[in-house]
This record gives structure tokens, sequence and C-alpha cells, in this order.
């Protein structure tokens, strides 16, 4: 068997195989990840849907830990076993030209591995507790989803969030002004 077969059925193991969830957690990232980080930070499938470009090197990976992930609100490592297969943050709304500070921006991404298993959907119902636990100010979490990232879509709406429209070219990310749906969350749809 060659090395890419060997890839391929690897990854469609773990494609096949169902993941108890009990085995995600959300923690701190630190330096020592970045070669988990590293894992899915240069997959092009991952990059499509956010606003960086897959990356090249790992003084990117480091740099994305060191530092673009100190600049979120709240920021964590999605963990499989304690190995980093994604992250999921929190950034504030009030520095967008907005007085919105009740208000946080949900992100997340996932190495392509684990999508379609309930890891992304788990860690967002994780993070909307946590949010407004340990943010108590805050009266509204959303998301904003690239219009064709569907399978993003579906993960907020069973995580609670709400559908509130789409904005027609709201972005320009990656050379071109991008049509984005936003999905929100308020802290009166939390259960009591």
């Amino acid at each position: 068997m060659m090395e890419e077969d060997a890839i391929c059925a690897a990854t469609t193991n773990i494609r096949d195989e169902g993941i108890d969830l009990t085995q995600i957690s959300l923690r701190p990232i630190s330096l020592d990840d970045v070669d988990d980080v590293m894992a899915w930070t240069t997959d092009e499938k991952v990059a499509r849907y956010c606003t960086w470009e897959p990356y090249t090197s790992k003084e990117e990976g480091i740099n994305f830990i060191q530092n673009i992930a100190s600049k979120s609100l709240w920021f964590r490592a999605i963990c499989l076993n304690d190995r980093v297969i994604g992250c999921i943050d929190l950034s504030s709304c009030e520095g967008q030209g907005r007085n919105r500070h009740k208000s946080a921006e949900l992100g997340y991404a996932l190495g392509t591995r684990y999508w379609g298993k309930g890891i992304a959907t788990h860690a967002v119902k994780q993070v909307v507790k946590a949010a407004f636990t340990e943010f108590p100010h805050l009266e509204r979490l959303q998301a904003l989803v690239f219009l064709e990232n569907v399978a993003s879509q579906r993960v907020l709406h069973k995580a609670g969030f709400q559908r509130e429209g789409v904005f027609r070219k709201y972005e320009f990310i990656k050379g071109k002004s991008r049509d984005m749906v936003c999905y929100s969350f308020l802290s009166d749809d939390c259960p009591n």
C-alpha cells in the first residue's frame, strides 16, 4: 500500500468510527500544541471558510498561538483526548465601530478529519454556557458564516442559534465581497 493510500485509509476509519463526545474538551492553547495546530491550519478545506489562508510555515502557527489567539475575548483549543483538533473563540463586537459591549462574536475552525461528527456542535454548546456564565454582562452571541458554508449553518442551528438573515456582500475576504449569514443566541434563549 502506498503512503497516500494508507493516509486515505486512516482518514476513512476516523470518519467511519463514532467519536465519544465525552473525549472532547476545551482548554487554553499553548506553544506545545503547535504541531497539532499545523495539522488543520495548513488544510485548504479548513481555511476555505476562514478569513485566513492555509498556513505554510511553523512560524505562522506559533504566531497564531502567541498573538492571534491572545487577542480574543475568550479562546480555547478544541481537543480530542487532549490533542488540538480545532479552535473556538469569542471576540468583542465593541471594536467594530459599534457600541455593542453586550455582544460577542463566535468563531471556530475544526480539522476536516473531524467534520460531521457532532464535535463542532458540542463545542459551540459548551461555549454558549461558558460565555453567559463567565461574561454575565453579555446579552448576545452572534456568528457570521459564509453563505455557502451550509455545514456551519447546521452546527449553529443545532446549537440553538437563530438565523437572522443574509448580509449581502457584507465582508471583503480573500479578494472578494462575501455574503454572510448572521446567527444569534441571546442570553434569554438559555434554558433556566
